[in-house]
């Protein structure tokens, strides 16, 4: 494929372990181009990014200048930042990129529902593609659409979600995302039975607005893992998805690079595309 049909793709956290296996799928894309290699780490800069993620050479310097590099992104035409970076950075670069018409892949949850519809708003107005994607896995989007099915016959439901002890936020994007899904079929779940009280606080877990009760676990030795347990009189049903390996969320990643192209405005989650 030529030059001119590639797009230019930034990796925004490119030497997470994320970000490596972003870098190598990038680079192994036909129809794309890695132009721009972020990271937070100084003892890092200039080394090439493909030597680092274990791909060899790609001629990709790494760099801490973020604003620098969107400035490069945009002088290539239709080109796409990748964020997997903090959550704490998240909004402010996501918000950098769309000023400069690089369109943001966004993998880094943490993002408040108000931070969210600010930063629509400012993705419609400049009419530049934003995708929010809390988990890039095809194996998710099929667990929660089977979840919106069993919420029509089960009112009590709690979601178990465990990562690895290196994940900033908690619950994860996955697990709110799926809560808010829910919604869409019932307003409310888990009726209270009795008056509950926690020896211990937070043994319940957090309680989304929806009722639903969500748990963390933080170990390392996780990848990304989540749990829908449905329950009824004398039955229970659970749903499961397990990512053992970042490779999975490649697939994942690389459609949204495709697909925000034409996009003029926010998407929140990978059901969006499919």
């Amino acid at each position: 494929m030529s030059n001119q049909s590639q797009i230019p793709v930034v990796v925004n956290g490119a030497m997470g372990r994320m970000g490596c296996e972003i870098v190598k799928a990038i680079a192994a894309a036909d129809d794309m181009k890695l132009v721009g290699a972020i990271d937070r780490k100084p003892e890092a800069v200039g080394q090439d990014i493909g030597e680092i993620a274990g791909c060899g050479p790609l001629e990709v310097p790494v760099t801490m200048d973020l604003e620098a590099t969107l400035v490069m992104a945009q002088s290539e035409g239709n080109a796409v930042m990748v964020d997997v970076t903090h959550p704490a950075k998240i909004y402010e670069q996501v918000r950098a990129a769309i000023a400069y018409g690089v369109r943001p892949v966004v993998g880094t949850t943490g993002l408040t529902p108000e931070q969210i519809i600010q930063l629509a708003e400012f993705a419609e107005k400049a009419s530049v593609g934003c995708l929010i994607i809390p988990n890039f896995a095809i194996g998710v989007i099929l667990m929660q659409q089977a979840a919106l099915k069993a919420a029509e016959y089960f009112d009590h439901v709690e979601i178990i979600e465990l990562h690895h002890n290196r994940k900033a936020d908690a619950p994860s994007g996955t697990a709110v995302k799926t809560a808010q899904m829910l919604q869409e079929v019932k307003p409310s779940f888990n009726p209270p039975q009795v008056k509950e009280t926690e020896t211990l606080p937070g043994a319940r877990g957090g309680t989304t607005p929806e009722g639903i009760n969500i748990h963390s676990v933080r170990l390392p030795g996780l990848v990304a893992h989540q749990e829908i347990m449905f329950g009824a009189p004398g039955q229970v049903y659970t749903l499961r998805h397990d990512a053992m390996d970042r490779v999975c969320f490649m697939p994942g990643v690389l459609l949204c690079v495709r697909k925000i192209l034409p996009l003029k405005s926010l998407l929140y989650g990978l059901d969006k595309l499919l």
